[in-house]
């Protein structure tokens, strides 16, 4: 007497090694792959009669990585927004924290295109490939756009228009 197995149950294993690949995370993984089991069981209409199972819960399962990554990519880029649009406060009398504030001012003065450039790849740390991809621009746009940033930047360090820090009692001799 043969037994028949799930083609699902049979494929379990390799969804979660793929998952984890993907996610480098035990537990991120295992939630991945309960999602793609729950959007399959959703979804199961669409699987075409005698389609490649394995292949479609695959996709499943990138499809519901892309959308986590760029969930989470997106969270993190409004709480970042939201952390650089907050009242600042400048009380403490360190000049570090005077000379933080100018540079954020001077980094939040730059046009939308190349701060978000210029935040996801020498803040987040992303690649300039990932950064066009979440911009949805090519890579040589991104590559312009942090150059442009950067250079706006170092002409605020190096121009005129960088605000004197005033040391009230400091070694220039005011106060």
């Amino acid at each position: 007497m043969s037994r028949k197995t799930d083609p699902i149950l049979d494929d379990l294993p390799a969804l979660r090694r793929y998952a984890l690949t993907l996610s480098r995370d035990e537990g991120e993984a295992e939630d991945l792959v309960q999602e793609t089991l729950l959007r399959g069981h959703q979804a199961r209409g669409t699987l075409r009669a005698g389609g490649n199972i394995r292949r479609w819960l695959f996709g499943i399962l990138h499809n519901v990585f892309v959308d986590r990554y760029r969930s989470r990519t997106s969270e993190e880029r409004r709480i970042v927004a939201t952390g650089l649009t907050a009242p600042q406060s400048a009380e403490a009398p360190q000049e570090a924290v005077v000379r933080l504030s100018q540079i954020r001012t001077a980094f939040l003065d730059l046009p939308q295109d190349q701060r978000e450039a210029l935040h996801l790849v020498a803040i987040e740390g992303l690649s300039y490939a990932e950064a066009a991809d979440i911009a949805g621009v090519p890579i040589g746009t991104i590559m312009s756009r942090i150059s442009r940033a950067r250079a706006r930047l170092r002409e605020f360090e190096d121009g005129p228009q960088r605000p004197a820090l005033q040391i009230v009692g400091g070694r220039n001799g005011r106060g």
